[in-house]
């Protein structure tokens, strides 16, 4: 089964819910702004999912998605952009580019989520990306993003997580605590024995999520907000509402979204 599985494919039903998320991005922008935002820009796009879901939302929603996998922009392109409506079409670009170096008119909405910003693993370049995205956004701009920790995500462990046709392991393959360098596998496994392993590697710094408020505010954004994911006492997982916070509880695992205007 391993031989045959699409690692993007498996990706996006393990980690992605992009319904939800453009469900936050959306309502908030218009809590915080009173209209509905129109311009969307995705960061480390990757697949483009959840920019297909943004034109899909609207019909006057228009989406750039912005990364430097040229394998994974057309897998996108082939899964995702080719199944919108023309119209939806035209009112998504996605660039093949460094997200420094990208320029494009103002946008609304610019999202880094994912974690992916992580790449950057010192603080004068995540002052310095965080500083493009100011620029580019219009003068009503929000910038969303996500983190995660907890006192686990300096362990080197590993979680599983059983779906219907495999099982998901998230790897805490390396950390170092004198330089925060923070290794991590995405591997797949079938129910006839076989395994995907290090289907994606993502070498990051672990960023404290003060560190990244801090380095947002360096940036010049203003009104920096965190929002804390609910938790299913009966599951026993994360739920898909975010609240406003200025605490939280020191758990061992959690995960937040940010916002930040310009």
């Amino acid at each position: 089964m391993a031989e045959k599985a699409d690692r993007h494919a498996l990706y996006e039903q393990a980690v992605q819910c992009v319904e939800h998320e453009i469900d936050f991005v959306d309502a908030e922008f218009k809590r915080l702004r009173g209209y509905h935002a129109k311009r969307l820009r995705e960061d480390f796009c990757g697949t483009a999912n959840t920019s297909c879901e943004w034109v899909r939302r609207r019909p006057g929603n228009v989406a750039v998605g912005v990364d430097l996998d040229a394998e994974v922009l057309d897998w996108g392109r082939r899964h995702h952009v080719a199944g919108l409506k023309p119209a939806q079409r035209r009112r998504i670009t996605l660039v093949e580019g460094n997200v420094l170096d990208a320029a494009d008119e103002p946008v609304q909405i610019n999202l880094a989520m994912n974690f992916s910003y992580w790449i950057w693993k010192q603080r004068a370049q995540m002052r310095d990306y965080f500083r493009r995205v100011r620029a580019n956004l219009a003068d009503d701009g929000v910038f969303f993003l996500d983190c995660f920790g907890g006192y686990d995500s300096f362990r080197e462990l590993k979680e599983h997580t059983e779906h219907r046709r495999f099982t998901y392991t998230w790897e805490h393959a390396r950390y170092n605590p004198i330089t925060a360098d923070f290794l991590c596998h995405i591997h797949f496994s079938f129910p006839d024995g076989s395994k995907l392993k290090q289907a994606f590697t993502y070498d990051w710094r672990l960023w404290t999520l003060p560190e990244v408020r801090e380095i947002l505010d360096e940036a010049g954004f203003r009104d920096i907000m965190v929002y804390w994911q609910g938790w299913d006492e009966k599951k026993q997982e994360g739920t898909a509402d975010f609240t406003p916070v200025t605490e939280a509880d020191a758990d061992a695992g959690w995960i937040c979204y940010l916002s930040a205007r310009k």
